[in-house]
């Protein structure tokens, strides 16, 4: 599956006849398609009536493509339930926060914890697998489409049983849960696991306890789910198996990921949003370690819907964003869609080509990429991706406390995208860690917005820092139990005792006129914050606060743990002085750990740094933001697409250009 980097696109023959679909396989070979997705909303078409199942359609379409030299990923239908499932069983219907019971359509309409939901989609997958998988262009499965990227937390009556009974095994003892939960808190104890509602409609705010457990239930079973279609899929085929996820959607991609073969996601960033699409990348690259992972869906142009639409990405930003991809792990770039639909919900989506088969405004841009896959390809297949020296935490778990909990409309997605943008910025090479990572050959992890700081990663965190590692914490980091309430030891528990200093007081500083100075820089301070003292023996002060409620007091320290550091941001710096007191911050920490593996990239442009096996160093630099961007190169070395020698010195890319760069 490794041997060629795919270059692919979705196609849905279900919609179209066998003379369009020939056309299609044929403009996708001239385009330079080698892969393509099918199968994910055609259960209706496999299955048109309760047990009535064919899929001799979908055979003759991965037959034809092997033909033109095109290899197919395979999708079980689950996302799109037909109608003889939905039509009069309200009760196997997704049911929402507000009680609303889903009608058939659109897609994720169906409960997924339904029994006889489960039930026929294991039946179909069986049939389906059993047919195709024995296919030489069978070459990967993906699981459904986009989990939870409709819906979230399914509120019907199965899903209120799984709860009861998930409940129970999580806690053992009702008393343990009211202990746990607070539940004496406006006479919510509980006498018995079944009394304990779900988060649905309330008069006002439910138990933070009861929301955020829920989600994490509701996490779960969709792991769960996708396990279970795992599990059968390879009792008839060893292909690697996936899902097309996002950290946007009601998902834990850790646990998700953790079962699969490979790690997938979708992404219709924008330029403007360029940053947040390498925060992908450099997440999506350490789901599954050592395994590229795939872009399964992005546009040649633009998303849109029936009532939305973006702006089309300027001409050769594609081909940037394939090349960025490309050299930071993806073995795979492809678009939603191939043909444009004619019918549905998304007809104005961006495309190759029209529904009248002609070229879009993307389609030139699929071109370029095709152009850059083919003078890379040899040169990325002979390197694998550097492991960085700076990792920052993200963490979906994270993402439900803040979600019961958003303080004024903040989330963990939001938080950590901006917080990665600065490392960008610096020329940093740095890795996005799940919380489950391993910490091994890192020098510095930055642990900001993380609610709920688990035993588990403490240990982990503290064993890097014992090391010489450099652990920065914060903001809002470490502030509540697992069950989403206040620890009654101290202010964020254990974790400051090991860090050297005492929380005072935690509050909201935005509007307090608080302001804080660390390395030179005097700026703001906001978000809800957590203010110190160091304990006698412990942490040094770093940065203190001035004006507002609490000046003199702390809210950024730093403590020595074995050969390494703990640094407590307490508080969120803001404005453009609160920038660039943060990246002061970055910088010192960077330089004090001795970061190697950087580069003085001009902002827009980035380094993606790979290796080959004898230890050579490749620089894939590319420009992101269509303004042309330069690197200094350390030491003499050689363009790796052109064989000419360079010299040590400053190396330019034109806008949404890019170079491949071989040094000792």
């Amino acid at each position: 599956m490794n041997k060629k980097l795919y270059h692919g696109a979705c196609l849905y023959p279900e919609l179209w006849g066998r003379d369009v679909l020939l056309e299609d396989i044929a403009t996708m070979k001239q385009a330079g398609i080698n892969v393509v997705r099918i199968g994910e909303f055609a259960w209706s078409i496999l299955e048109p009536e309760e047990g009535h199942i064919d899929i001799s359609s979908f055979v003759e379409v991965i037959e034809l493509l092997y033909e033109y030299g095109i290899d197919t990923v395979m999708c079980t239908p689950t996302p799109t339930p037909p109608i003889w499932l939905s039509h009069g069983h309200p009760e196997r219907m997704y049911v929402d926060e507000h009680g609303t019971i889903m009608d058939h359509g659109a897609r994720q309409h169906v409960c997924t914890n339904h029994p006889y939901f489960r039930k026929r989609a294991s039946i179909i997958i069986e049939h389906i697998v059993q047919a195709v998988s024995s296919l030489p262009g069978v070459i990967a499965w993906q699981l459904d489409n986009e989990f939870k990227a409709h819906v979230a937390e399914c509120m019907c009556r199965t899903c209120k049983e799984l709860w009861h009974h998930w409940l129970e095994q999580h806690y053992g003892t009702i008393e343990s849960l009211n202990e746990a939960w607070g539940t004496n808190v406006w006479s919510q104890t509980y006498q018995r696991f079944e009394q304990v509602p779900q988060p649905g409609p309330a008069p006002f705010l439910h138990n933070s306890s009861l929301r955020t457990m829920y989600q994490r239930f509701s996490m779960e079973k969709i792991a769960e789910f996708a396990d279970e279609q795992a599990a059968i899929i390879r009792r008839y085929s060893a292909a690697p198996i996936t899902h097309n996820s996002s950290i946007a959607f009601h998902l834990d991609n850790e646990r998700l990921f953790q079962n699969l073969d490979f790690a997938s996601f979708d992404t219709y960033a924008s330029k403007d949003n360029a940053h947040a699409y390498l925060f992908n990348c450099d997440l999506w690259r350490n789901f599954k370690p050592g395994k590229n992972f795939w872009i399964m869906e992005t546009s040649p142009s633009h998303a849109a819907s029936l009532e939305s639409y973006a702006t089309p990405h300027p001409n050769g930003y594609v081909k940037a964003e394939a090349v960025a991809a490309y050299a930071l792990g993806a073995g795979a770039f492809c678009y939603w869609l191939w043909r444009q639909q004619r019918t549905g919900s998304e007809q104005p989506h961006g495309s190759v080509v029209s529904a009248w088969g002609e070229p879009t405004i993307g389609h030139r841009q699929v071109l370029e990429v095709e152009a850059a896959r083919k003078e890379l390809e040899e040169i990325l297949q002979e390197t694998r991706p550097v492991q960085a020296e700076v990792a920052i935490t993200y963490s979906d778990r994270a993402k439900a406390y803040l979600k019961t909990e958003p303080h004024r409309k903040l989330d963990h997605r939001g938080l950590v995208n901006e917080f990665y943008k600065r490392i960008l910025s610096l020329g940093l090479h740095r890795d996005v860690l799940p919380e489950g990572a391993d910490l091994d050959g890192y020098k510095l992890l930055l642990t900001p917005f993380l609610p709920y700081v688990s035993a588990e990663y403490l240990q982990r965190a503290l064993e890097f820092t014992a090391g010489g590692g450099i652990w920065v914490v914060g903001p809002l980091t470490g502030g509540r139990t697992e069950e989403h309430t206040i620890h009654t030891d101290a202010g964020l528990g254990e974790l400051e005792m090991l860090a050297g200093v005492k929380t005072v007081f935690t509050y909201p500083m935005d509007g307090t006129g608080s302001i804080g100075r660390a390395f030179g820089v005097s700026a703001p301070l906001s978000l809800w914050s957590t203010v110190f003292q160091p304990l006698e023996g412990g942490a040094s002060v770093v940065g203190e606060i001035s004006d507002g409620l609490t000046p003199g007091l702390a809210f950024l320290t730093e403590h020595r743990h074995g050969k390494g550091k703990i640094i407590m941001l307490g508080s969120m710096p803001s404005g453009e002085e609160g920038d660039q007191l943060l990246r002061q911050l970055i910088q010192h920490y960077t330089d004090e750990a001795g970061i190697t593996v950087k580069s003085d990239v001009t902002p827009g442009t980035i380094i993606a740094p790979r290796q080959r096996a004898d230890g050579q160093t490749l620089w894939i630099i590319i420009n992101m933001d269509g303004h042309g961007g330069s690197v200094t190169l350390p030491c003499p070395g050689t363009d790796a697409v052109t064989g000419h020698d360079l010299p040590a010195g400053q190396v330019t890319v034109d806008a949404f250009g890019y170079k491949a760069i071989f040094w000792d």
